[in-house]
């Protein structure tokens, strides 16, 4: 029999994980990436990036990290070791097509297509396929070449934190162009060599808007380039609670989010009577653990003396995935005057620089690097050349993509998203969906109906809602891990207790080695 043809569109972390688990089935998978190398958001970082998520809680089930790595938190450089050691371990390069950029996917076949009667790609059931056009870049010396391939399924990997930058809209007379210096994006910067990076900031005045992962690593880069002569300045909206360590009064934070007594104190997306009055029973737990964690960063960090404490709790901030761990030496940086903070609602520029606070107050600069995040959902839409599609991945701007188990859109056929949710650990997550689709592809398991899968979506949206409020396009699973991934267990018909003993399964933490085997 033929062989059945995957696409998977992005060849970072999930597009290998996908390519990996879909050879693990008999399929033939194409891997279609933009750059040059894999990794995604990983090939191209900062000089001092480092992984934000604990070392063993970021690895493959069946792969872990070499001896030789001992860091908790290993370096850009590291991570990208161990990628291409997994991409060699299971033999995905040949199956990666660098420098080939996806134009446009549309759907020619059977428009009442039901999931519900889906048999995966090696049934017998008619159905039809994608059409993908794409644009192979070669040398500059070369013209680009379009090809256009049929695909019995696509799995779309694009990751939502790169290519279309998110670049804020500003009142005439207040934008870059009123500014004789210069502005550019984070992933500018982040694209740039290390060296030219380090040209790009040396001696100059520097402004960094934005005080999230990206933001942050960029303010220590220059202050660490140019000291107290030629201060950075982060212009940044809200706190966020930032730690030093996921080890508060000595506890790993997983030990307090996840595991499954964590998880019985919050309410569930679709949940029963039972679960229901468990949470609100357990509820001041949540608080008392957040009090417990705000306690000892507090202790711990000079938040109050740099106005930083933030307005939100701590649980809040864990289930809209927006923690970062601050670098040892950020406060001395502070103190020594390298590195100063802006709290401003809003920002402008005028000719020499950027005004803040409401007009008030006017900062003078050389650079703005604005590290102001991406427009992932825009990308992932556009993607489609149906209109309807392209709707039902996110209908208005300020949409989730609504996903059943965060994989499927139970209106568009033989597709799957995959790392448009977040979690504690991205790669922990992006692999259990992989299984799960792979499965999915195989004919191992069926879908429930179009409204039975919708209102499991409606459920989720609910959730997210009250549990992320302005950020639920976040898609943050944290706090519910391994409720979600009990759901893709059940569904693949492995069992979802997967530790020893019953305080082991109730009081542990689970991680990516605890889906090791079916």
């Amino acid at each position: 029999m033929e062989k059945k043809q995957v696409v998977i569109i992005g060849a970072g972390i999930s597009g290998l994980v996908a390519c990996k688990y879909c050879l693990s089935k008999g399929f033939d998978p194409i891997v279609f990436e933009s750059d040059g190398d894999i990794g995604g958001v990983w090939a191209k970082t900062i000089r001092t990036t480092k992984l934000q998520t604990f070392r063993d809680m970021y690895q493959f089930a069946d792969f872990p990290w070499p001896s030789s790595v001992t860091q908790d938190f290993p370096t850009q450089s590291q991570v990208m070791n161990y990628l291409r050691s997994y991409a060699a371990q299971f033999y995905l390069m040949k199956h990666i097509r660098f420098h080939t950029v996806v134009k446009e996917i549309e759907y020619h076949g059977d428009s009442s297509f039901a999931w519900s009667k889906w048999n995966g790609i090696n049934g017998t059931s008619p159905h039809g396929k994608w059409k993908v056009t794409v644009e192979k870049r070669g040398s500059q010396s070369q013209t680009p070449s379009t090809e256009l391939y049929d695909a019995d399924f696509v799995i779309l990997c694009v990751g939502r934190f790169k290519d279309v930058p998110n670049v804020p809209t500003f009142a005439p007379g207040t934008g870059p162009e009123v500014f004789r210096g210069e502005v550019i994006h984070s992933m500018e910067y982040a694209a740039m060599d290390h060296e030219k990076a380090e040209q790009f900031i040396k001696g100059k005045r520097v402004v960094v808007v934005g005080f999230q992962k990206q933001g942050l690593d960029i303010a220590m880069e220059c202050s660490s380039v140019n000291g107290p002569e030629h201060p950075c300045t982060i212009v940044y909206r809200k706190d966020r609670w930032k730690l030093s360590n996921f080890v508060p009064w000595g506890i790993p934070l997983t030990f307090l989010y996840l595991n499954r007594f964590s998880e019985l104190m919050v309410h569930k997306p679709g949940e029963g009577f039972f679960l229901s009055i468990l949470a609100t029973l357990l509820s001041p737990l949540i608080w008392g653990i957040s009090k417990l964690v705000e306690a000892h960063i507090k202790k711990d960090l000079p938040l109050a003396k740099f106005d930083m404490v933030p307005e939100r709790s701590f649980s809040k901030d864990v289930r809209s995935c927006l923690l970062a761990i601050l670098p040892d030496d950020f406060f001395k940086r502070l103190e020594n005057g390298s590195l100063s903070l802006q709290k401003s609602p809003g920002f402008g520029f005028y000719s020499d620089g950027v005004v803040v606070d409401g007009g008030k107050k006017r900062i003078q600069t050389d650079v703005v690097i604005l590290a102001t995040g991406f427009k992932g959902i825009q990308k992932l839409k556009n993607i489609f050349t149906s209109r309807d599609y392209s709707d039902l991945i996110a209908p208005s701007p300020g949409s989730r993509v609504s996903l059943y188990r965060e994989c499927i859109q139970p209106r568009i056929p033989q597709l799957a998203v995959i790392g448009f949710s977040e979690s504690f650990s991205n790669l922990f997550t992006s692999e259990i969906r992989c299984r799960w689709v792979a499965e999915l592809l195989d004919g191992g398991f069926k879908l429930p109906s179009i409204e039975e899968m919708e209102k499991d979506i409606s459920n989720w949206d609910d959730y997210m809602k009250k549990s992320s409020g302005e950020y639920h396009q976040r898609s943050c699973l944290t706090a519910l891990d391994i409720w979600y991934n009990d759901q893709l267990c059940k569904d693949i018909g492995w069992n979802p207790r997967r530790k020893k003993g019953f305080w082991a399964e109730l009081f542990e933490p689970y991680g990516p080695m605890d889906y090791a085997n079916p």
